[in-house]
């Protein structure tokens, strides 16, 4: 049962992949600032300090610490 369930999930992950061409004219949209994925820099700065207190490593930002969170 576990094997079927497996090949299936197998079979239908590339089907489920959305991939399409992007048409020069629709690109705009694609670089609005929205979309930009560092637009809340406290926010990125709150997920990289949960990032490297618990898997005690840090993104290349110079930050120093264990994983203790304790820095």
């Amino acid at each position: 049962m576990k094997t079927r369930l497996f090949l299936l999930c197998l079979v239908a992950a590339p089907l489920l992949t959305g991939c399409q061409n992007v048409k020069p004219w629709q690109r705009a949209m694609l670089a609005d600032p929205v979309m930009r994925a560092d637009r809340d820099p406290a926010g990125q700065a709150l997920a990289e300090h949960v990032y490297f207190s618990r898997e005690a490593a840090s993104g290349g930002r110079g930050v120093g610490g264990g994983g203790c969170g304790c820095n």
